[in-house]
């Protein structure tokens, strides 16, 4: 095999691309390739989907990238090595950062200045012969022509004139596929995509259609045929693919280390620790809580995770240094060592918490701390990280906005032709964010015709079209945050707000390449809880903290009983007011419960009414084993939390930490439709091998398969659950205030 892709778009080229990356990879492999590239506009956005898909089926995979310039010339660039890679980056930032979100302007000069290392191959261009004799006079034989076909009947002259060009400035020819999809099936959504691009209809997109399919993934001997009089141009493209063995497993993400204050940062995170511990614990630190924090830091310096825990901590300092009110949640931030830090003020000794599950040497990535600042004040908390660190070394994640059901079915609509009245009427079938397509019977019920073959082909292309990217935005608050050029891993944009810089990656694709990110997210009732201690203070001189509020107040759990909620974090919806009297939480233990219950993985896995029933003693408690029991004796043996339904794969299904990983992952949700259901057969094998009933397998499985509809993270609903308490002491102590 000599051949290899080295020109394909993936839908991260908006709306022109008419295939997802992990498409494209698994169609690649499927027909033979030794390699792909996939070379989006201007962009980075799509290559880690791209990798790990390759990387999976063993596929080699090429980072690039198709840089379009201000005055039309079109360049494919390829990093040979890290550092190539780096400068790639940096001349992508650099063309985002001088204009609008979503813009790249680049010239010819930033090319120059920037390509070393690179492989380019040139694809058009106004005077196009001297651009390609700057680029060859720069970097000499690792510039090539490409032979681009548009499949449109001038390709023999098109080629002709190209190797005529070639020899002019002595390059050599490559040749490309210039594929947008990875399968012939996509020629119509390829074509609805440059509808909606070119804001029109398919009854007048005109000569703007493809003419054919051919703008898919083919074989080698598909493109020989094709290339049949240029056959070193084919030769070229496995040269050019053995030249950059780049690869983003070479990425080598490094946390700060300023936040080291000169000490080894093991040192300094001990340091820190024992310094909380002694305000914490003034009179003496419990042996238990002894023993776990050298658990949890003999963990850390293992997994050499320091300097993440200091750079967490380094954000919540400055903040409380500026009595911005902020409270941290997530599987680490309810840890000892963050307790100890400050970085939460709920105690670990009030929740089950196994640290090792969520920072283990199976998963090979930082653990997860989320941190709630005052939504008021927030934006001083990003200001002051990116001026700490530098806007080179510190950046928001992006998200990644998808097509759903509803804007699906109104965009495709629109490019289809169908009147407003029909396409309102199918967008009114769509609940909510729903990513399922809209089925027959729902467009049955809105009153059309299902035999139009128009509003049939509409309901496939709009399926079709569902999760695909439309633009980037930026993540809520994840920040990514490095010790080197965080433009050198990732390019970097502007945000559409001001003084607010993007990554192109998502959270996902930082996850994927181990990278930290530290998520600061603004929370309105922590401003409010705020405002009332100040006014607290200046008027009554009673000063408090979320750590200093008394505690486990049966005053406070009287109002809670009778749903006096009004106004109060997280309790104040009709579900919780009508669930608070029939449960009568009298503990800390049971807000985290009375959080997490009435969530829509709980409800739907039919999980809220045994609670209730055991909870008051109407219906008995059977544990299927006395491990089981150990899992599920304080939620009366009902999983309430994502780590439970960890730890019940573990135990029950001989799950291995990477597997309840994995099944955690799928809990989460949004990744894919069906994700969980994946899990099903290895899990109920499981259960029978170590003797469990097929009965209580499935069962529980169809409880766990709730949790992918938001199910909820104990770490998290105890850190609610203290903010549930927090605005319930408020208001029944001091009401003049809360009000």
């Amino acid at each position: 095999m000599t051949y290899a892709e080295l020109f394909a778009f993936s839908n991260f080229t908006f709306l022109t691309g008419a295939s997802h990356a992990e498409e494209l990879v698994t169609r690649a492999r499927k027909v033979g390739l030794s390699g792909l590239a996939i070379a989006d506009k201007n962009t980075f956005a799509g290559i880690v989907r791209g990798h790990s898909a390759a990387k999976e089926l063993g596929l080699r995979y090429l980072v690039a990238t198709r840089l379009v310039l201000m005055d039309g010339t079109e360049i494919l660039a390829y990093p040979r090595n890290r550092k190539a890679f780096g400068q790639l980056s940096r001349l992508l930032t650099l063309g985002k950062r001088r204009t609008v979100k979503g813009e790249c302007e680049l010239h010819l000069e930033d090319v120059l200045d920037y390509a070393e290392h690179c492989i380019l191959i040139g694809l058009k261009g106004p005077d196009f012969a001297t651009t390609l004799g700057q680029l060859k006079a720069a970097f000499d034989d690792h510039v090539f022509i490409g032979l681009v076909p548009d499949y449109d009947g001038a390709d023999p002259d098109r080629f002709a004139e190209a190797q005529k060009l070639a020899d002019q400035v002595e390059l050599q020819t490559v040749a490309l596929g210039n594929v947008i999809m990875h399968a012939a099936s996509r020629l119509r959504l390829a074509d609805v995509l440059s509808c909606i691009r070119e804001k029109t209809t398919i009854d007048k997109l005109g000569r703007r259609a493809l003419p054919n399919a051919e703008r898919r993934i083919k074989s080698e001997f598909e493109m020989r045929r094709l290339f049949h009089d240029y056959p070193d141009a084919i030769t070229n493209t496995a040269r050019i693919a053995e030249a950059c063995p780049f690869s983003l497993d070479e990425l080598r993400y490094e946390y700060p280390d300023e936040i080291a204050d000169g000490l080894e940062p093991n040192d300094r995170l001990r340091k820190l620790t024992e310094e909380g511990l002694v305000r914490r614990y003034p009179d003496a630190v419990p042996l238990k809580v002894r023993a776990t924090i050298e658990k949890e830091l003999r963990l850390i310096a293992e997994l050499d995770y320091a300097r993440y825990f200091l750079t967490v901590h380094d954000v919540v300092s400055f903040a409380r240094s500026q009595g911005i009110l902020c409270q941290g949640r997530g599987s680490a931030a309810n840890s000892v060592v963050c307790y100890a830090l400050g970085i939460t003020e709920a105690s670990p000794d009030m929740i089950t918490m196994v640290f090792e599950r969520f920072i283990s040497e199976a998963r090979n990535e930082p653990p997860d701390i989320d941190v709630d600042f005052e939504h008021e004040r927030r934006e001083e908390v990003i200001q002051h990280i990116y001026q700490k660190y530098g806007r080179h070394r510190a950046g928001l994640c992006s998200t990644v906005i998808h097509y759903r059901s509803r804007s699906a079915i109104r965009q495709v609509g629109q490019a289809m032709g169908l009147s407003v009245d029909v396409v309102s009427a199918l967008a009114s079938q769509v609940w909510g964010v729903s990513t399922s397509d809209l089925g027959d019977e729902r467009a049955k019920s809105a009153g059309l015709d299902l035999q139009d073959q128009r509003l049939r082909q509409t309901l496939e292309l709009a399926k079709q079209i569902i999760g695909f990217p439309r633009h980037l935005s930026q993540h809520v608050g994840g920040f990514v945050i490095t010790k080197g050029r965080l433009d050198e891993l990732c390019p970097i944009e502007n945000a559409a707000m001001a003084d607010r810089t993007v990554l192109e990656w998502d959270k996902d694709d930082i996850e994927a390449l181990g990278m930290l990110k530290i998520d600061v997210l603004g929370l309105g009732m922590l401003t409010c809880i705020r405002k009332c201690f100040d006014l607290l203070e200046t008027w009554k001189g009673e000063r408090y903290t979320l750590a200093t509020l008394p505690q486990e107040d049966p005053v406070v759990y009287d109002m809670l009983c009778e749903a006096d909620t009004g106004g109060v974090f997280q309790v104040e919806s009709r579900a919780q007011m009508n669930f608070l009297p029939r449960m009568r939480p009298r503990t800390y233990q049971d807000l985290i419960a009375e959080v997490a219950i009435i969530r829509p993985g709980p409800i739907q896995g039919n999980m809220v009414h045994p609670y209730l029933r055991r909870r008051r003693g109407e219906e008995e408690i059977i544990y299927p084993s006395e491990d089981l029991r150990e899992v599920l004796e304080r939620t009366y043996g009902v999983p309430l939390f994502q780590e439970q339904a960890m730890q019940i794969a573990i135990v029950a299904a001989g799950f291995t930490p990477t597997e309840a990983d994995a099944l955690r992952r799928a809990l989460n949700g949004f990744r894919r439709q069906g994700a969980v259901e994946d899990f099903k057969d290895r899990f109920i094998a499981g259960c029978l091998e170590r003797g469990y009933e097929k009965d209580f397998a499935e069962n529980c499985f169809k409880q766990l398969e709730g949790f992918s509809s938001y199910g909820f993270p104990e770490s998290h609903a105890a850190s609610f659950a203290l903010l549930v308490y927090a605005s319930s002491w408020i208001k029944c102590h001091h009401p003049e205030v809360f009000s």
